[in-house]
């Protein structure tokens, strides 16, 4: 077995090697290497003390960020690589970080002290994989296990308890039974973990490909205390429909708080101290999909009443009658416009996935109001007020009072434009300004 190891990482082991330290390449890189996957950042591990390493690769090369625990950042090639001694830690009072470290000359003892087998496997050209607690075949096998007993793991850290999930989620394993147990017996520890990491470890663990199997009743209890276990029963497939990633978190979010409410998501994503744009951005997924009232509706495609847009909007709706009621088939052209009036493409494109996942037998009207929000959006369509060929200007030398009467006439001259009464022109609007006066 080969790691094809980044030109950085292996420079720097090249030259703890030929000082006579011990060292190799450790943790992620190793496990993310063996999966097949690119690394993105190259850890080491040595037995040089943290002075030591400063003095071979030079002061204006090495940062500082964490002598006290072994670690120091080293400059190489362009790239940044935290290089740290080989330590065994001592107690954990705060349940989560160790009041002491002991630095010690083999690698396995640093090996001991990580969280799950996956993470705790070093390598270098020479010796190559030093796996002594089975990490390898973990990984052949699809589990997350704790390295050693899972009690201790988690009493040391209780964030770990986030991770093993978050973990578990991303790579799809499933979780070693004792490992399970100890998470499930020990997540009131959590408590003594900081809202800034459980909000990290939370956004990472929704933005995994299918992370509903992972979102454990017990511990999101823990977490997300404002989340009933029916809401979050319910939530699950509609968190999996949603899209994975990073920048679908705000959609994610949305489909698992939907049950607080517009208020409800705002109050709990202030607690877990999230950004002020993924609040505003979740908080608007979750208004638009329960609709003006606040009340969820599987018959309105994102609180939409595509009837009382039809009578708004005349020709703009295909209207099918039968002999039991009224449907009709939605042209989301007026739709599209409106909500391109209140916020912006991305916006608009994640509502559509909100939409589709809450409501799979609207798939197809969702995916034409995404395609047809991204050609209105590119062919600049009057879809807000700014948009106009007319302004609060124009409207006074037209006659119209200033004050408050000339934004109202501007939001009428919008919606006409919108609904395709008149062209968005400035005759034809200065024209519909006279007949707005009339009437």
């Amino acid at each position: 077995m080969t790691i094809r190891m980044d030109e950085g990482a292996a420079e720097l082991l090249d030259t703890l090697h030929r000082a006579g330290y011990a060292a190799y390449v450790v943790g992620g890189c190793v496990r993310d290497s063996l999966l097949g996957l690119t690394p993105h950042d190259w850890d080491l591990c040595t037995s040089a003390l943290p002075q030591q390493g400063m003095e071979l690769f030079g002061e204006e090369k090495c940062i500082p960020t964490g002598l006290q625990h072994g670690t120091v950042t080293v400059k190489q090639g362009g790239g940044l690589y935290e290089i740290t001694t080989f330590r065994t830690e001592g107690t954990y009072t705060d349940g989560r970080h160790p009041d002491e470290v002991h630095f010690v000359p083999d690698v396995r003892e640093d090996l001991a002290r990580r969280d799950f087998t996956i993470n705790a496997m070093a390598y270098n050209v020479k010796e190559g994989l030093v796996d002594p607690f089975g990490g390898q075949a973990d990984l052949q096998s699809g589990i997350l296990r704790a390295v050693g007993v899972p009690h201790q793991r988690f009493t040391e850290d209780a964030l770990r308890i986030l991770r093993l999930y978050r973990f578990a989620a991303r790579f799809g394993f499933a979780i070693d039974p004792p490992t399970a147990q100890a998470a499930q017996e020990l997540c009131a520890h959590l408590d003594c973990v900081s809202v800034e990491r459980i909000e990290e470890e939370l956004a990472k663990l929704l933005s995994a490909p299918a992370p509903a199997a992972y979102l454990d009743e017990k511990i999101l209890g823990v977490v997300l205390p404002e989340l009933s276990p029916e809401a979050l029963a319910a939530a699950k497939p509609v968190v999996d429909a949603c899209p994975a990633g990073e920048r679908a978190l705000p959609v994610r979010l949305a489909a698992l708080l939907l049950s607080l409410g517009e208020d409800g998501t705002r109050r709990t994503l202030r607690r877990l101290r999230c950004s002020n744009a993924c609040i505003e951005e979740t908080a608007v997924l979750v208004r638009e999909a329960r609709g003006r009232d606040g009340s969820f509706s599987e018959d309105r495609p994102l609180g939409w009443d595509p009837v009382a847009e039809g009578n708004r909007a005349g020709d703009g709706m295909a209207r099918i009658v039968s002999e039991e009621k009224a449907t009709v088939t939605p042209d989301f052209t007026i739709y599209a416009r409106r909500l391109l009036g209140k916020y912006n493409l991305c916006t608009v494109q994640r509502l559509a996935a909100l939409g589709t996942a809450l409501q799979p037998e609207h798939a197809a009207d969702f995916a034409a109001l995404s395609e047809l929000a991204e050609r209105l959006d590119a062919d600049g369509v009057c879809c807000r007020v700014s948009q106009l060929a007319v302004n609060g200007r124009d409207l006074m030398a037209a006659g119209v009072p200033a004050g408050p009467g000339i934004r109202k006439v501007l939001e009428a001259l919008l919606d006409g434009v919108i609904r395709e009464e008149y062209p968005n022109e400035r005759q034809a609007l200065l024209a519909a300004v006279q007949q707005l006066a009339a009437s």
